[in-house]
């Protein structure tokens, strides 16, 4: 039988000390407006965390608290309750024991939920406490996340109707919350793009995760210019040429969070190839300090952004996280008394303070225009997206020899390389000394997922490869291995490696005669730059990331 008690949730938190008097009447005042229950509308103000109201429901109640994020689910479970009534009230069936039923729920005052689970499965019901976000989560994987698209599909399977792709309804058409239903989707999965590619008998859908591509789903043949025509109409593209690749973007709201979208599309043997890139506003809000930088590292990276003038170039391939950085240096330097202004391509997160323009080659708005422009505007610091040829390189040098900071980015290996990069495009190698005053290289690493990472010693060979076979001790490493919680790919999140590179006199001379990279990168080692891969390895022996995944982006 359910344990209540007669105490309404709200005294029993004030009783126990958790929240005021003052408190509740907020939280109350909020639920009014909201609607939401109680407890989540005194979370929502700040005064309560959920784990916390759990705890205290649990111990008045005398109902147990359950953590599901390791429970294993019986698969009899799926078919006890009906989905909708589980998602409805945010409840899980959980187990039963003869003709008693248990289910999770966050909310133990929700009678109504207990009742229609009665009154549905004929069972006495007996609840635990969840989190809401635990049994959301817990709901996706009994029900399986894609069973909400098989009864979209099959809606408009057996519609009647043909539908375009064109409407501008909010969830009126089936193709419109299948599209919808692959957004949702990649930003629960935290997917950066989205990647729709047709093939000859059906459309691939893609997310790329953690900076890896997963396959999500397998849309049938005949859904894929529908599909393809929503999304268009959604970022104001024309659907009727499909002969030639557009760019577009919309933006959308999720969970309270507006979220930009980006739109790629490409003709194709099989169709348009669709490739959607989120922009998750959140990440521009990422500091120094979150970045992954060993200490040493940041402190040095720190020092060469704080000079009033000079270049700092960050370098590393496509999706190595430099925009992020960049940002966050700018996040850094940003203040009222500094003029900032950027020229990106094209813009992709909105920043306070910072004035930032899109390049625009059909205007005749390229990085070296731009930034001829922007030394009119009275710059303080000034961010160029790329350094792509001579031109650009020249004008950002000049830039900086006459009082200016300015970043950049570079598509080179590692840190020694930007810098014969420069004379390659026909900077004076005694104008890139004067002007440089550090690099940073970086490439991102997957983190291992901390429930389920697997210890292990690696065999003498491969800590052969990795120059480690003089280690003075033993140290355990970790490796990939799979949980729900990770979506069984043994990984969760990213991280970055880096090697910064700090212009000293040294380095100016060797850089002024034409040394080599390897001479440049030799002599910075000895002033004690890390170099990227060995910032890798002290990533894996701290159990951050995986041998594997050093060696996957820093090469084998």
């Amino acid at each position: 039988m359910v344990r209540t008690a007669n105490k309404r949730i709200g005294d029993i938190l004030v009783d126990t000390g958790y929240i005021t008097e003052d408190q509740l009447k907020e939280g109350l005042q909020r639920q009014a407006k909201t609607g939401e229950r109680l407890g989540k509308a005194i979370m929502s103000l700040g005064y309560l965390t959920e784990d916390e109201l759990l705890n205290v429901l649990s111990e008045q109640l005398s109902i147990p608290h359950l953590t599901l994020s390791d429970y294993q689910y019986e698969p009899s479970m799926v078919n006890e309750v009906p989905e909708e009534l589980s998602r409805e009230h945010t409840m899980i069936p959980l187990f039963r024991i003869d003709d008693t039923l248990t289910i999770g729920l966050s909310d133990p005052s929700d009678v109504i939920a207990l009742d229609e689970v009665r009154r549905h499965t004929g069972y006495e019901v007996e609840p635990v406490l969840c989190s809401e976000r635990e049994i959301t989560e817990a709901l996706d994987e009994m029900y399986g996340e894609s069973s909400s698209m098989d009864r979209t599909m099959q809606e408009y399977h057996d519609s009647s109707v043909e539908i375009d792709g064109g409407e501008d309804g909010e969830g009126e058409s089936p193709i419109i919350n299948i599209v919808n239903l692959i957004f949702t989707r990649a930003i629960k999965n935290r997917a950066s793009d989205i990647h729709l590619n047709p093939e000859e008998d059906f459309l691939r859908v893609r997310f790329r995760i953690d900076g890896v591509l997963e396959e999500i789903w397998n849309q049938p043949k005949r859904f894929q210019e529908a599909i393809i025509s929503r999304i268009k109409v959604m970022a104001d593209m024309d659907i009727a040429e499909r002969r030639r690749p557009q760019d577009g973007q919309f933006k959308m709201t999720m969970d309270g969070k507006d979220i930009d979208f980006r739109v790629s599309t490409l003709p194709t043997v099989y169709g348009e190839n669709v490739v959607i890139r989120i922009l998750d506003p959140d990440s521009i809000r990422t500091r120094l300090d979150q970045l992954g930088m060993s200490g040493n590292t940041e402190k040095v990276f720190r020092r060469i952004i704080s000079n009033p003038y000079g270049i700092v170039f960050v370098t590393g391939p496509t999706g190595s996280g430099k925009t992020t950085t960049l940002y966050a240096a700018l996040n850094e330097v940003n203040s009222v008394s500094q003029n900032i202004i950027t020229i990106e391509d094209p813009v992709e997160y909105r920043l306070d303070m910072i004035r930032q323009s899109n390049m625009n080659p059909r205007t005749g708005m390229t990085f070296a225009s731009g930034l001829r422009s922007i030394l009119r505007q009275d710059p303080d610091v000034i961010m160029v997206g790329e350094i792509r040829d001579h031109e650009t390189a020249s004008v950002a040098v000049q830039a900086a020899l006459t009082g200016h900071l300015v970043l950049s980015t570079l598509h080179t290996n590692d840190t020694s390389g930007a810098l014969t990069r420069l004379v390659d495009m026909g900077v004076e190698p005694f104008l890139v000394a004067s002007s440089t005053n550090g690099i940073l290289a970086q490439r991102l690493v997957r983190k291992l997922c901390e429930h389920c990472r697997d210890p292990y010693t690696p065999d003498r060979e491969l800590l052969n490869r990795l120059g480690l076979q003089n280690m003075e001790r033993e140290f355990t490493f970790y490796r990939a291995q799979g949980c729900k919680r990770c979506r069984n790919s043994g990984y969760a999140g990213r991280s970055g490696i880096f090697e910064v590179m700090e212009i000293t006199e040294e380095i100016r001379e060797l850089i002024q005669t034409n040394g080599s990279a390897e001479e440049i990168k030799r002599t910075s080692v000895k002033q004690g730059m890390i170099p990227l891969r060995h910032d890798g390895l002290r990533k894996a022996v701290n159990g951050i990331t995986s041998i594997e995944e050093v060696l996957r982006v820093t090469g084998d």
